[in-house]
């Protein structure tokens, strides 16, 4: 009976010659964008070669700003915390949810000012703390009496 092939030489000679040919460096397939613009990739995971997980990438609107706000969706799938990438139905839900808070908001702004501002004590150190007249300023000496001479 001949053998099937070489055994472990073969195979590392293989794997030496593969190293050498140019590898295919692709984004991977388009799995869609979001109403910012940005293009979310996926290369398929590929046993052969050792790579078990899907590789995740995105490409942002504005080229070289990857510190750019990323909605949760498409996060939760870059990050490989959920399996399907987010459909076009849940981020339109989710884009009404944000829109209508910051509308109630802006009304809940102009309805209440905020005078916290004009409140804002310019105290530092202890002094900057509140105090309370139910608690004790000290050992023993509560803020309503006064310390004994």
């Amino acid at each position: 009976m001949a053998r099937q092939g070489r055994g472990i030489f073969a195979e590392m000679f293989k794997d030496f010659i593969k190293s050498f040919k140019p590898k295919n460096f692709t984004k991977g397939n388009l799995i869609g964008t979001d109403y910012m613009g940005t293009k979310y990739f996926e290369v398929p995971a590929d046993p052969q070669r050792g790579v078990r997980r899907p590789h995740r990438s995105f490409e942002p609107s504005v080229a070289d700003k990857f510190d750019q706000n990323l909605p949760a969706e498409w996060e939760a799938w870059l990050r490989g915390r959920r399996k399907d990438p987010p459909t076009e139905e849940e981020i339109n839900k989710n884009l009404g949810i944000i829109k209508l808070k910051e509308k109630n908001a802006a009304e809940l702004k102009l309805k209440f000012p905020s005078k916290a501002s004009e409140n804002i004590s310019q105290k530092k150190g202890m002094q900057s703390f509140p105090s309370y007249s139910e608690y004790e300023h000290a050992a023993g000496i509560r803020l309503d009496e006064k310390p004994e001479k």
